[in-house]
């Protein structure tokens, strides 16, 4: 039986790569391709995975032994850049079990959602868009948008005032210490997203979150916990 979304909650935001839709697959191609070419051998795809949600540079770092203030390493950074853009056009993410149900709740209950994410708007755009997400997405918001990036609470709020939402009822649901940091930063609630690409060593016990979510599937029952008088 489908669950209904029934809760107090009065926005929903997240974070992209590893908490709403599960990039991994596009940037296992790209790095693996930009491997290839410079004639080094592949990397497992659960290895890239765990490093997701670091970022391009650190996918960069995981394959290369480079300087990262080096020529050579923004070389490399802009060429996996590029293979993942042209990956986008024909891109195997996707969303995460559960969070499509979870989106069309929260257009039934009117409750706007967003997404604040460190991605750059280039390519965040463009994945949305090949995923008929971004027409549905009320904000997004991205590095571009912002003097200051995630855990800063910038983005968290400018998209909330796009929203014209308040702090209290928000929840901001993320993958990485960053995530909460930002939350908490700006006085909203913190959903630790577990599911995602963490790697063995880290605990998110020990992150600032008030809730954590080990199943994208639960993500609805989770927010029905969440009612105030």
């Amino acid at each position: 039986m489908k669950t209904r979304l029934d809760t107090s909650i009065e926005c929903v935001l997240f974070d992209l790569d590893g908490t709403l839709i599960d990039t991994a697959p596009d940037f296992v191609l790209a790095l693996n391709q930009l491997l290839s070419e410079e004639s080094r051998p592949s990397i497992d795809a659960e290895r890239i995975g765990r490093t997701v949600s670091d970022g391009a540079r650190a996918l960069v770092r995981l394959g290369f032994e480079e300087d990262e203030d080096s020529d050579r390493f923004q070389a490399l950074l802009q060429r996996l850049l590029d293979l993942y853009l042209a990956q986008l056009s024909q891109t195997k993410a996707k969303l995460y079990p559960g969070l499509a149900e979870l989106l069309d709740e929260l257009g039934h209950s009117s409750i706007p959602w967003g997404i604040v994410t460190n991605k750059p708007r280039l390519y965040a755009e463009a994945l949305l868009t090949q995923m008929n997400l971004l027409k549905h997405c009320p904000v997004l918001v991205c590095p571009d948008d912002v003097q200051a990036k995630k855990p800063n609470p910038e983005p968290l709020l400018l998209a909330l005032e796009k929203l014209d939402c308040g702090t209290e009822r928000c929840v901001y649901l993320g993958d990485h210490l960053r995530d909460m940091q930002a939350a908490k930063n700006a006085d909203v609630i913190a959903i630790a997203a577990t599911y995602g690409y963490l790697d063995h060593e880290t605990d998110p016990t020990q992150w600032p979150a008030d809730f954590i979510l080990k199943q994208p599937e639960q993500a609805i029952d989770l927010l029905n916990l969440l009612k105030f008088s």
